[in-house]
């Protein structure tokens, strides 16, 4: 829809020169999703991909786990008092017979990137609602050096990063390191949904041969959605919250963060990663 950019005016100094240019900047919009036409959650977002994010979402909250459950996405007509359609507002149908847990697990309706759940609710709530336990046989091994370029090669994958700078990412690896996927959005939780949407849509859930890599902090929302979707590795270039650390040990989920050039800290499931040497106590 071309809205994923926008031009704005901006005042530029440079050493003391100062001079008046265009900028590029990344668009944020809203977009309310509603499940079976009622009003569900509101997330601010990259627009692009809005199907697949409203999909991933629901993946993550336990409402969806193949195609199969998935009726259509529509856009809501009409979207506005003056009959408009902003293309900010998603209506998610499920297919008959589609069970409908509590979806709102104590969560507020206005969804960001820092929002969420808190302690053993959270925990206890995953547990009981994941669909696809992290289940790779055979098990999965990686080689940490595989690991250590994957942030170049996300980087490079990076192209609405290139023209604002103002983007997160993330992508979706195999387990030999080939790119399978990769989305942008200013935030990294609908980057991930946009991932998993369009996984469950091409009916390739679970994730269990993959390894997702998000750019900044690994949140427990971000190591919610890769267990949701079966994935068994998540690694970050930034550091971990300790909710996440407790969930990917609790889940079998392997947790990698501080990703950067060749080093790396391992929080969870190093049974996953091909080390040389065991690890010396510390």
């Amino acid at each position: 829809m071309g809205r994923v950019t926008e031009r704005r005016k901006v005042i530029r100094i440079r050493d003391g020169a100062v001079s008046s240019r265009p900028d590029t900047l990344v668009a944020e919009e809203p977009l309310e999703i509603r499940l079976n036409g009622k009003p569900l959650a509101i997330t601010m977002r990259t627009p692009g991909d809005d199907f697949a994010l409203a999909a991933g979402f629901l993946v993550s909250e336990g409402v969806l786990a193949t195609a199969r459950d998935l009726r259509n996405i529509v856009y809501c007509a009409g979207a506005t008092a003056d009959g408009t359609n902003t293309y900010n507002v998603v209506d998610v149908r499920t297919a008959p017979g589609v069970a409908l847990p509590d979806i709102t697990l104590e969560r507020n309706v206005y969804t960001t990137s820092s929002c969420g759940l808190c302690g053993k609710a959270s925990l206890d709530a995953v547990r009981t609602t994941a669909r696809w336990p992290i289940a790779d046989e055979p098990p999965l091994h990686v080689d940490p050096d595989l690991l250590a370029g994957l942030p170049d090669r996300l980087r490079a994958a990076q192209r609405v990063f290139d023209r604002t700078g103002g983007l997160h990412a993330a992508a979706l690896f195999d387990e030999t390191g080939e790119l399978l996927d990769v989305r942008e959005d200013v935030g990294r939780h609908n980057a991930v949904d946009k991932l998993v949407g369009r996984a469950l849509r091409n009916d390739g859930l679970p994730l269990s041969r993959s390894i997702l890599l998000v750019s900044g902090r690994a949140s427990f929302e971000l190591a919610q959605k890769a267990v949701m979707a079966g994935i068994p590795v998540l690694a970050a270039v930034s550091a971990p919250s300790s909710l996440a650390v407790d969930l990917a040990a609790e889940t079998g989920l392997t947790l990698v963060g501080f990703l950067r050039g060749s080093s790396m800290n391992v929080y969870a499931g190093e049974h996953r990663l091909a080390l040389r040497t065991p690890a010396s106590p510390g």
